[in-house]
């Protein structure tokens, strides 16, 4: 890769346009650009283009969804029709095109999630890598864009800090903001564009984690710490009002709650949390069963039991080893108890916790942990059509910087990528 100074000691004419974070958008964005003729310059903070799609999906990457376009807009959380025009543009069935057409071979999974081929997260960003460097982008890592420069309220360049300290200047008339939002800091994720976007006069919505663990008070966390249940539904109560529902996998961790079915819920959660109202998730661990068809089933299992087995055998054949203990201190029943002493109202309160153990919510996991942010650059100040700023000529975001999530499944992706590609055609 070209080194700033190699870039400069020859003569070239100026930049058309300056992309801003070489992540999942700004990559799309910029060889996007240049494949449309344009003379681009990515400039990128880290060492390494693309950190976080690098480690998304647990280093797999999730890139996308294969469900049918038109449920797509389902999964966004917040400004959907914003989204549209970009989805219409380069929608999921595109980005598989995409990047199979740059040699990343896919794969189908559970949920419609698509990942590449090789398990590996790294193909993905090497695709958008090779992608931009196959189209004549230029790349400048370890450089920390400091400021947009405006001239009225048209944009002309950037100005940024070099790898060695100093400060430098590049004109240009177009500057595509794709910084990402302020999860996984670590990453380089620490919020430069929402800086420059309220600088020049644009609305930030309040920043806060989504798709992020979940923090309860529950006493037996601790113990359940490391389980992951499947197939289960859980319902989020705000304020003691049921508002969300889903079905699924949940897990436990010493960050709290997570896994898919607790991470889809984490927005509602988060906000709620926020504006200090109760929150709490109650989990049925057998959805499948009623109360009365449950009721038999463990009388069946009881039966096939000696009186003077202990209730954890009973509890062994109705959840997994490692919640038998808590689950017997939830009940309040020791559990080496012996099954012929086990009372029907204790057997009762057996259904009742299966069907609904509650856990109340307290907090939220941080920005290290949350897999997208919520908030960001208001997106009734940006051309849905264009991703191009209302306030400033020339200035255009994609990706985590604008005011859209979704749910966990390959959607943010998704919205990096169709946001990214309408950036990039630099339409006015």
């Amino acid at each position: 890769m070209e080194s700033e100074e190699t870039v400069r000691s020859v003569e070239r004419e100026p930049y058309d346009v300056i992309v801003v974070g070489a992540g999942a958008a700004g990559m799309m964005a910029a060889g996007t650009a240049a494949r449309n003729g344009k003379r681009v310059l990515l400039i990128e903070k880290m060492e390494k283009s693309g950190r976080k799609v690098r480690i998304t999906g647990k280093g797999r990457c999730n890139l996308t969804n294969a469900r049918r376009p038109e449920e797509f807009a389902e999964q966004v959380r917040v400004n959907a029709e914003f989204f549209a025009p970009a989805f219409a543009e380069f929608n999921n069935l595109a980005t598989m095109r995409f990047f199979e057409r740059q040699g990343v071979k896919l794969d189908v999974e559970r949920g419609e999630r698509v990942f590449p081929h090789s398990g590996k997260a790294w193909d993905v960003a090497n695709a958008l890598l090779d992608y931009c460097v196959d189209n004549g982008v230029r790349v400048l890592y370890d450089t920390r864009v400091c400021g947009i420069m405006t001239l009225g309220s048209k944009v002309f360049g950037v100005r940024y800090i070099n790898k060695r300290g100093f400060e430098r200047r590049e004109e240009c008339s177009q500057v595509i903001l794709a910084t990402g939002g302020v999860s996984y800091p670590a990453t380089g994720s620490t919020g430069d564009g929402y800086t420059f976007a309220a600088d020049l006069g644009h609305t930030i919505e309040p920043l806060r984690p989504s798709l992020t663990p979940l923090v309860s008070s529950h006493p037996r966390m601790k113990q359940l710490e490391g389980l992951l249940l499947r197939n289960v539904r859980a319902t989020l109560y705000i304020d003691n009002e049921p508002v969300r529902e889903e079905f699924g996998e949940l897990g436990f961790s010493e960050r709290g709650i997570e896994g898919a079915v607790a991470l889809r819920m984490s927005r509602d959660a988060v906000d709620a949390l926020i504006e200090e109202r109760k929150v709490k998730i109650v989990v049925d661990l057998k959805p499948a069963l009623t109360e009365e068809v449950l009721r038999e089933r463990i009388a069946r299992e009881r039966a096939e039991l000696a009186p003077d087995t202990f209730f954890s055998e009973l509890l062994r054949k109705l959840v997994p080893r490692p919640m038998v203990l808590p689950l017997a201190q939830e009940l309040d029943i020791l559990s080496k108890t012996y099954l012929g002493k086990i009372t029907e109202e204790q057997i009762t309160r057996l259904i009742k916790t299966l069907k609904g153990w509650t856990f109340p919510v307290v907090d939220y996991a941080s920005f290290d942990y949350a897999v997208v942010t919520a908030g960001g650059v208001r997106c009734d100040e940006v051309n849905p059509y264009t991703m191009q700023s209302l306030k400033v000529e020339g200035l255009y975001f994609a990706g985590e910087v604008l005011d859209l999530d979704a749910n966990t499944g390959g959607y943010n992706l998704q919205i990096a990528f169709s946001t990214g590609r309408l950036a990039g055609l630099l339409k006015k």
